[in-house]
């Protein structure tokens, strides 16, 4: 499997990062904090997600590597396996599930199994790798080999704990000693004494003991129960026939009151019919006091004024003409007169006296005028009064009929109102009538349907013939009193013997409780058992099978990086992890330089990296030479150039030394600067 392309949208620090890499040695340089150790995260995280989840820290991953100040949190990348299958993967990291494509770009993320915690699991079923294992042997994290001279015993546990177990941070002995501690602490065994196994046991045959010398109450309070339970089966059907009687009295009682009902209805009716006929003799009188016949004579007459009673148009005269002839007369002889005082006058005063025949004219026609017009005034003002003196006449007769009117419609509408409750009282005696004549047998026989389940058919028709209902009620209520106190003193004679069965209840009630415990510390003691032997089963599995193959080729590999100054390696119990000098001699790995354990380190890890997955993964490194000389970085940039051809091999530094040895030593590389 070889990782083709990696492109970072936004991840931590790295923003717009579009990296090809080869199939052989890539060297990614870049400076301190330029992003080297980030861009190993992004590819862990495009394979196996970003998790939430702190586990101890203080931010999580996601937290962490969240850009700031960048909405967009995503990149994508591109790989091939071993068959020439490549695929894409794309990964908004706020979601859970990345896309996958294949190489005709289609979207077959559906085709992998998805786990709700961890998400899409494609590339674990494509290579048999999950996260943990990702991290342990394929990738070399920078923390990883920062070791101070102090941590170096705690690398070669890790070291010892791979070539036991597989997983660096899991020593067998170290799991076997807390189970064996967390067995004789949590359980115990039957040879020891004072431990949880030990005290159950003694507590349950305590137990055991003084249940035996209680149960004797228990069966004397099981005939005081069975007692109980029958006069309490007797007070229930009496209570039973009691409640069948208050509801055949409500029945009665409701009865009852529909006869009232009825009796009320017949009285309400009879005092409308009195009301209407007292309001008919006062219509009548209202009529007679006023001369008229009949109702329907008055209101024919009301309506003969309403139509009389319509303004009358006004009676207009013809006003008198003026004889206009005569002023023209008057005017033209006037003027005449006028024509020869100008010709004959010879004083000029003199001359216009005729011109106040003109004003005497006018004046006389204006008189005239005034004259005429005031006489026919006179005239249109009598006739105006005459007629309306007239209608004031009709006015008071419309007037007096419509008071009448008036109060006769009163009156009707009482007696309408009373002839409408007639009726309605008429109806509800009528639904009374019928309710009253189907209320018993309906009543009753919901009664019966109601009880015979729970009573005797035959005890409820007794009570329902029953001559006097209130003195059965009674008889019943006694009955039940009765039983009531027997048993009372059923439950006097019960409690004399509760403090001994509240002994046995409480002995019973720990014996369950301690059986449950004796049963749970034999479960977890099973437990244990189970998974020391799994433990111990897959540890010499783990012995016989896979540490021979990891311990020889960790001895080929640290043969060939150190040049053959340490040949070979063994890991057992007794003795940890011990290395072959030149000489033969065998040392204990403590011994060593740091350098050589980094050096041993990393050999385990490529040993490993080998044998964990069916495809042939990448070796990423991650500043893993930060302690190596130069001789020692030449003699493994070299063994990996030479042993890992078919490998893709991707080194993050912030030196230029891997890449001054290679161009040294002839290898091509693929550089990639950050």
């Amino acid at each position: 499997m070889k990782i083709k392309n990696i492109k970072v949208n936004s991840f931590g620090n790295l923003a717009d990062k579009d990296i090809e890499l080869s199939d052989n040695i890539n060297i990614i340089y870049g400076k301190n904090e330029a992003g080297k150790s980030t861009l190993l995260k992004f590819i862990t995280n495009m394979f196996y997600g970003t998790s939430k989840n702190k586990k101890g820290r203080i931010f999580s991953d996601f937290d962490r590597y969240k850009p700031w100040g960048r909405e967009d949190f995503s990149g994508k990348l591109k790989y091939e396996l071993d068959n020439g299958e490549q695929f894409e993967i794309f990964r908004e990291f706020a979601k859970k599930n990345p896309k996958i494509y294949n190489s005709n770009l289609e979207d077959i993320s559906k085709q992998f199994s998805i786990d709700k915690n961890l998400g899409n699991q494609f590339f674990y079923e494509q290579t048999k790798v999950d996260e943990q294992t990702f991290l342990s042997t394929i990738a070399s994290m920078q923390q990883e080999v920062k070791l101070e001279k102090g941590s170096q015993n705690s690398l070669i546990q890790k070291m010892a704990n791979i070539a036991g177990t597989g997983e660096d941070n899991v020593s067998y002995k170290k799991a076997i000693d807390k189970l064996y501690k967390k067995q004789l602490d949590e359980v115990g065994t039957y040879r020891s004494t004072g431990k949880p196994i030990n005290i159950a046991q003694g507590k349950l045959n305590d137990l055991k003991n003084k249940k035996h010398e209680l149960m004797g109450y228990k069966n004397l309070k099981y005939d005081f129960e069975e007692n109980k339970l029958a006069v309490e089966e007797e007070i229930v059907q009496d209570e039973l026939k009691l409640e069948i009687l208050k509801k055949l009295k409500k029945i009665n009682d409701k009865e009852i009151l529909e006869h009232e009902k009825l009796h009320y209805n017949v009285d309400m009716i009879k005092k409308d019919e009195m009301q209407i006929l007292e309001l008919i003799n006062e219509k009548n009188n209202v009529l007679n006091d006023n001369d008229i016949e009949s109702e329907e004579v008055l209101v024919n007459d009301y309506n003969e004024k309403i139509n009389s009673l319509e303004p009358m148009e006004r009676i207009k005269f013809e006003k008198p003409k003026i004889d206009l002839k005569k002023y023209v007369f008057m005017t033209i002889l006037i003027t005449i007169i006028n024509v020869l005082l100008f010709i004959f006058i010879k004083q000029i005063p003199l001359k216009f006296v005729g011109l106040l025949g003109y004003i005497i004219v006018i004046a006389m026609y204006f008189i005239e005028k005034n004259k005429i017009e005031d006489e026919h005034l006179i005239k249109q003002n009598k006739a105006d009064l005459n007629k309306k003196v007239e209608e004031n006449k009709k006015l008071l007769v419309f007037e007096k009929n419509k008071k009448v009117l008036e109060e006769i419609n009163i009156i009707n509408a009482k007696i309408e109102v009373f002839e409408n409750d007639k009726k309605n009282q008429l109806k509800i005696m009528e639904e009374t009538k019928e309710r009253i004549q189907s209320l018993s047998d309906i009543e009753k026989e919901k009664l019966k349907n109601t009880y015979r389940t729970k009573v005797d058919i035959y005890e409820i028709n007794k009570l329902i013939n029953a001559a006097d209902t209130n003195a059965k009620l009674e008889e019943i209520q006694n009955e039940i009193n009765d039983k009531k106190l027997e048993l009372h003193r059923i439950e006097l004679n019960k409690n004399n013997i509760m403090p001994q069965l509240e002994d046995l209840a409480q002995i019973e009630e720990e014996l369950v409780s301690t059986e449950e415990e004796y049963d749970g510390l034999m479960k977890k003691n099973n437990s244990i058992i189970v998974v020391k032997q799994a433990l111990e089963d897959a540890y010499e599995k783990m012995k016989s099978n896979v540490t021979p193959k990891f311990t020889n080729s960790l001895s080929e590999n640290i043969a060939k990086i150190s040049n053959n100054k340490y040949n070979k390696v063994a890991i057992n119990d007794e003795n940890g992890m011990m290395v072959e000098l030149a000489s033969g001699e065998y040392v204990p790995a403590e011994r060593l330089s740091l350098g050589t354990i980094d050096q041993l380190y990393l050999s385990l890890r490529l040993s490993m990296n080998t044998e964990v997955s069916n495809e042939n993964m990448p070796v990423i490194l991650d500043e893993a030479f930060a302690y190596y000389d130069d001789d020692r970085l030449e003699n493994i940039l070299k063994f990996l150039a030479d042993n890992y051809k078919d490998k893709q091999i991707i080194i993050l530094t912030c030196t230029n030394r891997e890449e001054q040895i290679y161009n040294k030593l002839g290898y091509q590389f693929n550089k990639v600067r950050l």
